[in-house]
């Protein structure tokens, strides 16, 4: 089979909008040059399109137009290597999913466990946030919540005070256990997160759950929050104003 051919249908077994590179084609590596200039000549016909160097995927048209790639898909390589994880969505990336705005953001935000220099590919920028704590597939939407507090005040097109209501609702739907082990990540963020967390888990439980985060805070450090008493009727006592 001519290496166009192959090429031709192994394509067509790709779901439309799946990122791929020439490595996804099992051809030798004498071979990879006709393999590029085939999936160039593709491009230029339309069948396919170029996210960035060397990435391409198929377009998926609807009766409204033509669908952006999953943000999953752009940098599910930066997400996990050798079936480890590397890194998870958070920030302007998930911000939309978990309900805190309607934005939809060109910034692909990646929580990782070591330093990154930002990049780009295609329209979409792509930064990286340091990640003190283990990342694991258990864990990961923890540290969104978790991410999100921390970057309440960054949320596009949205007050900190329905930011904060929303979080409420969002720890509201996890389990005891995670609960319990979302008091453990949190400790090893800094010190306005943790206490703008223990206000939000005692307005939804009690003083109990909270006594671990109280006793990491400086009593005298306050911390500016746009949050009503209404949203966390306890706010004066964690620092916040």
């Amino acid at each position: 089979m001519k290496v166009t051919d192959y090429i031709k249908n192994k394509i067509n077994r790709f779901q439309e909008g799946y990122i791929f590179t020439y490595t996804d084609f099992n051809i030798s590596v004498n071979k990879s040059d006709a393999v590029i200039k085939a999936l160039n000549r593709m491009v230029e016909s339309g069948k396919l399109r170029k996210l960035s160097k060397g990435r391409y995927y198929k377009p998926k048209i609807t009766e409204f137009g033509e669908l952006k790639p999953d943000v999953y898909q752009v940098v599910k390589d930066l997400l996990e290597k050798d079936g480890n994880i590397t890194g998870y969505l958070t920030g302007y990336s998930i911000f939309n999913s978990l309900l805190l705005t309607t934005q939809v953001s060109n910034t692909i935000q990646i929580g990782s466990v070591k330093e990154k220099n930002a990049l780009t590919r295609g329209m979409y920028r792509i930064r990286f946030i340091m990640q003190p704590n283990r990342i694991t597939k258990e864990n990961i939407h923890l540290l969104q919540i978790l991410d999100s507090i921390k970057f309440i005040k960054e949320i596009p097109d949205t007050t900190e005070d329905k930011a904060c209501k929303q979080i409420i609702q969002l720890i509201k739907g996890i389990s005891v256990n995670e609960l319990n082990q979302l008091k453990k990540l949190v400790m090893n963020y800094n010190a306005s997160t943790r206490a703008l967390t223990g206000a939000i888990i005692e307005s939804i439980y009690n003083e109990s759950e909270t006594q671990s985060i109280t006793g990491s805070l400086n009593p005298a450090t306050r911390f500016n929050f746009s949050i009503s008493e209404q949203t966390l009727p306890t706010k004066e006592k964690w620092g916040i104003k």
